[in-house]
């Protein structure tokens, strides 16, 4: 890279791929007698070694693939290495379609999401709950939530469930008590409310420790 306007050039050029991959996507339509989701969602895979990154966030992000159905999820689902399972520095993102798991995104950038710190071994158990949980539209706050993030690392995982409008703290309120609930929480579990604004700011997920840097 000779210098920065071939930085930008690059950025543009990823921009442009990413709208071109999605307008020349297969539109996902339940099957025949399938019990259909409210919403379509796209269940995405990343990895990054620790330490300095030669490719970008976006670049490391792997769509999995999209489903509109209950039986189209558990098609893709069961064929899925669970979280306990994966190596470090791995993440699955559950998204709405057409929501990509970044900060930036229209949908994302005026929210925020719940964190959730966990000891190693609940990931799986806690992932499977709160992906059924938004697919059964058990949090009732309309179109607030827009997805959620598992997190596998080496000393602790981390969990995070990410909605629309940070500034709404009586929606942000519910979704923290649903997730309580369907995730069965031990008293002492760690967590936290962190605005994709303050996330650009510091360029980090989770606060207080450097191996959670995007």
């Amino acid at each position: 890279m000779n210098n920065k306007f071939d930085a930008l050039k690059n950025d543009d050029s990823e921009e442009e791929n990413m709208k071109e991959e999605e307008k020349n996507r297969k539109i996902v339509k339940p099957g025949p007698g399938e019990h259909t989701l409210q919403f379509i969602y796209s269940l995405w895979f990343s990895r990054r070694s620790p330490g300095k990154q030669s490719v970008s966030y976006d670049q490391n992000l792997k769509r999995v693939g999209t489903f509109a159905s209950v039986e189209q999820f558990w098609s893709h689902y069961s064929h899925l290495v669970r979280p306990n399972d994966l190596a470090g520095h791995s993440d699955y993102h559950l998204f709405k379609d057409g929501i990509r798991p970044m900060w930036e995104d229209d949908a994302n950038k005026a929210g925020g999401k719940w964190i959730i710190r966990l000891k190693k071994g609940l990931a799986s158990r806690c992932w499977e709950n709160i992906i059924l949980a938004m697919l059964g539209e058990q949090f009732m706050v309309g179109e607030e939530i827009c997805g959620a993030v598992i997190s596998i690392r080496y000393q602790e995982d981390i969990l995070s469930c990410w909605n629309k409008t940070a500034s709404d703290t009586h929606t942000t309120s519910r979704i923290r008590d649903t997730l309580k609930r369907v995730l069965n929480l031990p008293p002492n579990t760690i967590m936290e409310y962190k605005t994709h604004t303050d996330s650009l700011k510091d360029n980090s997920s989770y606060r207080n420790t450097e191996f959670f840097m995007r």
